[in-house]
């Protein structure tokens, strides 16, 4: 058994106080949108050189301690560490061992694409064993087919491939839409990424799913060129790396770009206006599928 402790606390004392009861003996501490569910709910969305300027006007911070643990001194403790009076109102909830294995992969079911290309966790058998079923289970590296971004992406390269053509996954993750674009019929699929894990990750699942797929790291020298280059990350590497990705487009190829917010499209498209003549191919809950 555990305890969890659920704390309000102000954008201004959130983390701090995350920190403090980390020190005083909590096993873990995440911190949410208080507000979340409501009119109220802020999303934040994060990368690498703009991260989220503060955490949310009211949070709420979730401890886990152990069964036994003195929680009053221990909450105590960590009010006091961050400049607190008192300690914050709260609320206890204790959690029973489970079977966390099958928890987690009951949150995961079988993802319909298309009525061609599905996603399928190894533990469910296939809804329909006529499409393409891309066996897939939740791992270290993004990319199970539940995100909007990939999503988007599959659902580009469903319309896109064609039989022989070669295509790169530049950022594959997973691997999975290397995977979906060799089952799609494509003669040559390379993914890159720049996390060994990933690599790893995607070197894996394209065995699993019996596809001939070839997969390095991005500081690997890439030479050769594509009928398709598909790239799912986010806003700044995709304009960092704009020259890099576009030179790997083959005369008269074609670029499907995702990882962007609705509101950020029009700076990728800017930034890869002296390569190629992007536009929004399709949106979904807040993302945007670049094409060009």
């Amino acid at each position: 058994m555990w305890i969890s402790v659920t704390l309000q606390a102000d954008d201004d004392k959130a983390e701090a106080l995350s920190e403090a009861l980390m020190e005083s003996g909590a096993l873990s501490v995440s911190i949410e949108d208080a507000d979340a569910g409501t009119e109220a709910e802020t999303p934040q969305f994060g990368e690498p050189g703009h991260l989220p300027t503060g955490l949310w006007a009211h949070s709420r911070v979730i401890a886990l301690f152990d069964a036994d643990a003195p929680l009053e001194p221990m909450l105590a403790e960590a009010a006091t560490a961050v400049g607190l009076d008192t300690v914050p109102p709260y609320t206890t909830e204790s959690i029973a061992e489970q079977n966390w294995v099958q928890l987690t992969q009951s949150q995961f079911d079988p993802i319909r694409i298309t009525d061609r290309l599905w996603i399928v966790p190894s533990w469910h058998d296939a809804p329909d064993p006529a499409a393409i079923n891309i066996e897939l289970d939740p791992g270290m590296a993004f990319g199970t087919g539940s995100h909007p971004t990939t999503r988007l992406c599959l659902e580009w390269l469903c319309n896109t491939v064609r039989a022989g053509q070669s295509v790169l996954d530049y950022g594959c993750g997973s691997g999975i839409l290397g995977i979906a674009a060799a089952r799609l019929g494509a003669g040559h699929v390379l993914g890159v990424d720049i996390d060994e894990k990933a690599v790893e990750a995607a070197q894996d699942n394209a065995r699993r799913n019996r596809v001939d797929m070839q997969v390095q790291h991005s500081g690997k020298t890439l030479n050769e060129t594509f009928d398709i280059v598909v790239a799912n990350i986010l806003t700044n590497p995709l304009c960092v790396l704009a020259p890099a990705i576009a030179s790997r487009i083959a005369q008269g190829g074609r670029v499907a770009l995702s990882g962007v917010l609705e509101q950020q499209a029009d700076q990728v498209i800017e930034a890869w206006a002296p390569y190629a003549r992007l536009h929004v191919g399709a949106t979904l809950d807040g993302w945007v599928r670049l094409e060009g």
